[in-house]
């Protein structure tokens, strides 16, 4: 068995700030930071021409539309409209320190970069967009200066050319461009439908789903930014006894604080705990029930407080306490509000906030509102609202948009 990560290697000093900040958590009240103007980026995923739409919130949750900047390529569009196999997650990623934008051209195999100015306009780095390393990239996560890519392979119109999916890493060099790193896409089974580049907080690694698959990834990420897989991984059977059910695990995120790992389990509606050692590979905790039907992706706040599971299934949101990492606990079961099209994945801004989640069109028949950004507020209890209808995403004909970033402007 996989032993947990030493105490000497974790972040204690963090832990600790943790721990004293707790009972005032669980007593519901606890200062949040400071909040500044955010700018929300969503992407249009469209096949005549892939852009991406900035909103500002004015504060109270409300969205204002502020344009349109092309990125350079092309979306892709599902005629089946079929939920889990052209799901995915981190289309968008905001750097850290706010200066990057990164997204997925995932029709033309290519990764868009974008400077962010000071208000949250966007302008495209010399050179983009840049080719992916392989087919249909849906994801990106960033450590440090090195962007890791998952190539899905699942586009219906680039079937001619069948390529295995993967998982690959660039350098970004200090403007933005990216140069592919020799010898560092890591392939995966043809048709496991890789959907995330999940990033740790604590050490160097990177978690993937392989979801058709039915495993778990991880990776080291060295220094010189190459990927070395450890041996993938299946949840456990038990979690799955007498449901009948496929293991289809899909949304993870990575505690802030902890060498902790949390996993979706779309088709039982349960949330999978994961403890991680020091070479990044997974040990099996727990599971616990998510009130939702259908976790498809999962948040994280910044303070490593509570987690958000996004239910696809019934368009909610189940809250958790996350104050003892390893024992998630409901403490809220929010309906956002329901539209034509379905909930998928979801960004938190840098104060903890707001909760931005991307509403994707999931059906021939859906209305114009399926393409929408639900804007939750936060409580200083980590328990959500929506105080304002979904802002419907300026799109037009059968796209299916995809990915929801925020910057915070000064």
């Amino acid at each position: 068995m996989v032993q947990p990560l030493s105490p000497r290697h974790r972040m204690g000093a963090l832990r600790l700030a943790g721990r004293l900040a707790m009972p005032a958590l669980l007593l519901g009240a606890t200062a949040l930071p400071a909040w500044s103007s955010d700018i929300v980026y969503a992407e249009t995923n469209s096949t005549a021409g892939n852009s991406i739409l900035s909103f500002e919130n004015d504060g109270s949750g409300a969205l204002r539309f502020l344009g349109s900047t092309p990125a350079g390529g092309i979306g892709v569009f599902d005629p089946s409209f079929a939920l889990g196999p052209f799901d995915s997650d981190q289309n968008l990623t905001v750097s850290r320190d706010g200066a990057l934008l990164f997204a997925v051209n995932s029709g033309s195999n290519s990764i868009a970069v974008f400077r962010i100015d000071g208000s949250g306009g966007l302008s495209p780095v010399a050179g983009s967009p840049f080719g992916s390393g392989g087919i249909d990239p849906v994801s990106v996560g960033l450590r440090g200066d090195v962007l890791t890519v998952v190539n899905k392979d699942g586009d219906p119109h680039q079937n001619a050319n069948p390529a295995l999916p993967n998982y690959t890493t660039f350098r970004v060099d200090t403007d933005g461009t990216l140069a592919p790193i020799n010898n560092s896409t890591v392939s995966v089974a043809y048709g496991s439908s890789p959907s995330q580049a999940a990033i740790a907080a604590v050490g160097p690694f990177v978690f993937g789903a392989d979801f058709l698959g039915g495993l778990l990834q991880s990776f080291v990420l060295d220094e010189s930014g190459h990927l070395t897989a450890n041996p993938p991984q299946a949840v456990p059977d038990s979690v799955y006894a007498g449901s009948g059910a496929p293991h289809l695990p899909l949304g993870l995120r990575a505690h802030p604080s902890e060498s902790v790992l949390y996993v979706d389990l779309v088709t039982v509606s349960q949330v999978a705990v994961y403890q991680y050692n020091e070479q990044g590979q997974l040990h099996f905790v727990k599971t616990v029930p998510d009130p939702g039907a259908g976790p498809c992706w999962a948040i994280v706040n910044h303070r490593g407080t509570r987690l958000y599971a996004i239910n696809t299934g019934d368009t909610s949101v189940a809250v958790y306490d996350i104050t003892q990492p390893l024992n998630p606990k409901v403490i809220q079961h929010f309906a956002m509000t329901v539209t034509s099209g379905n909930p998928f994945s979801a960004v938190i801004d840098d104060s903890d906030r707001f909760i931005y989640v991307s509403g994707e069109q999931s059906a021939a028949t859906a209305t114009a509102s399926a393409n929408a950004i639900h804007t939750l507020k936060v409580a200083a209890d980590g328990t959500l609202s929506e105080p304002f209808p979904p802002t419907v995403l300026p799109i037009s004909g059968l796209t299916r948009a995809q990915g929801v970033a925020v910057f915070s402007a000064e």
